[in-house]
């Protein structure tokens, strides 16, 4: 049985590989370790690490979910290495609106952006960044658990 030095570092070997936020129990099975509560002392003690030491890099929580990834400003200095959006410019500034205003009648956005919104909506409900509701003759939307996690929308996991 791996002592909790070897959990710790495949807990962060799964963080590390992973391109999104994993649940603790996602990172338990992708380490193959059995208990979730072990895991989860593991991963505390994984973000207390990363807090205490001059590093580029931080465990960050998403929701109930954990992410490896860089820490401002950092992230910001180095984004354009990670290669072109898989948004379009216009959608994304739509996108932007609608998370500084959340939750925001699609009647509100169409007002200051035109009617090339429901273009750029369709664009952002494919790619799951946002949902819709419908609210009378309009939709109520907000932003997903995939946008905060493609974006990097996350709390400290220490807060």
């Amino acid at each position: 049985m791996p002592d909790n030095s070897e959990y710790r570092k495949m807990a962060e070997a799964a963080l590390f590989v992973s391109s999104k936020a994993m649940s603790v129990s996602e990172i338990a099975e992708a380490a193959g370790i059995a208990s979730v509560g072990t895991i989860q002392g593991v991963i505390d003690q994984l973000v207390k690490e990363y807090e205490s030491k001059d590093s580029a890099l931080g465990i960050f929580k998403v929701g109930d979910k954990y992410i490896l990834s860089l820490k401002e400003p950092y992230a910001s200095r180095v984004n354009s290495l990670a290669g072109e959006p898989e948004i379009s410019k216009s959608s994304l500034r739509i996108l932007a609106f609608i998370s500084k205003n959340e939750p925001v009648m699609q009647s509100a956005v169409v007002r200051a952006f035109g009617s090339s919104t429901y273009d750029h909506m369709k664009e952002l409900l494919e790619k799951e960044f946002v949902v819709t509701k419908k609210m009378g003759r309009s939709k109520r939307i907000e932003t997903t658990q995939k946008f905060k996690e493609y974006f990097g929308v996350a709390e400290q996991a220490s807060q």
